[in-house]
């Protein structure tokens, strides 16, 4: 028992306990073109883990068994593992719909022109990091020059149809760049239409607000600046009980890219795995035993209930 699932039991008369599996989230790896000051995964260029062959089709095998409604692929920049085509590819033959999400400027490195066409000509859905509509809020959060590759990214994409064709997600992702809670969601995605409109004639499908989660490279920086504590307090104090029954972890899992099971991204990047060894690989994959779990939990949890809560599909209410 732990502070978070007490307030649940608590406030809420709930159990942390998870359902149907509607999501798989897939980490290929943690190598990235990027080092991003939010990043809770510590991704890097430096990173070498990645995801291989065999495990990708054990993940194609588990996608089979159980029809997830989404095949949600993430990294690092997924774009870098050499299999990452082929693994989409494999998984649109068997019919299910997937989901990449993009820093976008790792397109630029692995080929704009080929990559995009890629993705437009086997319907992948696209998510992708455009935390701010201001390139110098960008800009400190993912580095010099970031904004300006991430616009012609964007442009490229609108003019295969992203954003524009419903068959062509586009959704962006806002991060708040210090120590706060993200605005309204959909009164900021008016704000990022006008201005991405207005700035570059750019057009997408949906905005997602993320919170910062108090793990990885955000909460060393935190801890750094002594203002860890003032975070957590924001967090635990802005614990919303309607948030529980959409927190992602009770509807996917996350496979890591070891192939080890994760009840979401977060607890992947705390090394938190489901269940025990008879549960926690997608090599062995037991989807009877993973159904109406016990999720995993910790402190961390609290920015996904804070507010109007938080999940990889944005705020939660």
């Amino acid at each position: 028992m732990n502070a978070f699932v007490t307030r649940i039991q608590e406030e809420c008369d709930l159990e942390l306990t998870a359902g149907r599996m509607d999501t798989l989230q897939v980490n290929i790896g943690l190598k990235c073109n990027m080092s991003c000051i939010h990043c809770h995964l510590a991704c890097g260029p430096d990173r070498e883990e990645e995801m291989v062959w065999d495990t990708m089709l054990a993940v194609v095998d588990a996608a089979n068994l159980i029809h997830p409604d989404l095949v949600d692929i993430t990294g690092g920049a997924p774009e870098i593992n050499p299999h990452f085509r082929a693994f989409i590819a494999e998984l649109r033959r068997h019919g299910h719909a997937v989901q990449v999400r993009t820093n976008l400027t790792a397109m630029l490195d692995m080929g704009l022109d080929e990559t995009t066409a890629f993705l437009r000509d086997h319907q992948v859905h696209l998510v992708a990091s455009m935390p701010c509509y201001l390139e110098e809020n960008v800009c400190r959060q993912r580095g010099k020059g970031t904004y300006e590759k991430s616009v012609e990214v964007l442009q490229k994409l609108n003019s295969l149809g992203y954003g524009i064709d419903p068959e062509l997600s586009l959704s962006l992702v806002f991060n708040p760049g210090g120590p706060f809670l993200p605005p309204d969601q959909v009164q900021l995605e008016v704000d990022y239409r006008r201005e991405l409109k207005e700035r570059f004639g750019i057009d997408f499908t949906k905005l997602y607000t993320i919170t910062n989660m108090p793990i990885g490279r955000f909460w060393r920086d935190l801890d750094r600046d002594e203002k860890a504590d003032e975070y957590m307090k924001l967090l635990v104090d802005g614990f919303n009980c309607h948030t529980v029954d959409g927190l992602m972890c009770r509807h996917q899992i996350s496979i890591g890219w070891d192939g080890t099971i994760y009840d979401c991204d977060f607890n992947l990047a705390l090394g938190l795995p489901v269940g025990d060894e008879d549960t926690d690989s997608i090599l062995d994959f037991k989807p009877a035993l993973l159904e109406g779990r016990a999720i995993a939990s910790g402190m961390h949890c609290f920015g996904c209930t804070a507010g109007s809560g938080s999940s990889c599909a944005g705020a939660l209410l």
